[in-house]
């Protein structure tokens, strides 16, 4: 019916039951494209985003690909979905961080360039000569008065605050072990927070990863600024979650 109608051609045509098919396949690119399946979790005193870690080409530099990118040195993004979409929509994040900071002598808060974001995207999904970036984008920091904070942007231009999030191929399954994690009554420490988010991944997936099948971003009251687990510290946060469950 859409197909025939016409109504998948344009993004700014609603379908009769108002729904716009372009944006729609946004969010399918965020779920198919490259496979893979981020969550992210908001502790105690940090923020935890896990993300797999897939390198396309046999001869690639596994070092050189990523999904977690620094926005300013305490501001952190993880991106799920179309690479070239994300690194265009991370130099857009920075531009605005950037004149931000010239202007008001301070680092932007993460709530405010969610914001900022959103409406990009949303104005994405209002002409016919563009089309929505086809990513899903989770910005997290460590405010001194608010604490850990986390946002999510989806394509379509929504965003909100959240305990937790996910985004790509398997989200709401891991969505549904996330909710299971956030009503467990245990203290939420750095080290108990990167070992539930990437337990969580390891079950939804099914799977038991390695240290370099995955990358963990982190922001911490205990170390200053957005940084990423080296492949040893992950190596000891896995051994750590399989002494657990034995």
């Amino acid at each position: 019916m859409a197909r025939q109608s016409g109504y998948d051609r344009h993004i700014t045509i609603f379908s009769p039951e108002g729904r716009l098919h372009q944006v729609e396949y946004a969010f399918q690119a965020v779920k198919k494209n490259q496979n893979m399946t981020s969550v992210a979790l908001r502790g105690d005193d940090s923020v935890v985003a896990v993300t797999q870690k897939k390198v396309p080409d046999k001869l690639m530099d596994k070092d050189f690909g990523t999904h977690l990118y620094n926005i300013t040195p305490n501001l952190g993004c993880l991106m799920t979905g179309m690479s070239p979409d994300a690194r265009a929509l991370v130099y857009r994040a920075r531009e605005i961080a950037s004149k931000f900071k010239d202007k008001n002598g301070y680092e932007i808060p993460v709530h405010y360039l969610a914001l900022k974001l959103a409406n990009i995207a949303q104005v994405y999904t209002q002409h016919a000569y563009m089309r929505p970036y086809g990513v899903s984008t989770m910005l997290f920091s460590m405010d001194d008065e608010k604490g850990p904070s986390l946002y999510q942007i989806d394509p379509a231009g929504q965003y909100f605050g959240y305990k937790a999030a996910a985004a790509g191929t398997k989200d709401q399954e891991a969505q549904n072990a996330l909710e299971k994690i956030v009503k467990k009554k245990i203290q939420f420490t750095e080290a108990e927070t990167i070992q539930q988010a990437i337990g969580c991944l390891q079950a939804v997936m099914g799977m038991d990863f390695k240290a370099s099948d995955i990358e963990v971003g982190v922001v911490s009251k205990s170390r200053k600024g957005f940084f990423r687990l080296s492949e040893a510290e992950i190596d000891g946060h896995l051994t750590a979650i399989v002494e657990k469950d034995t």
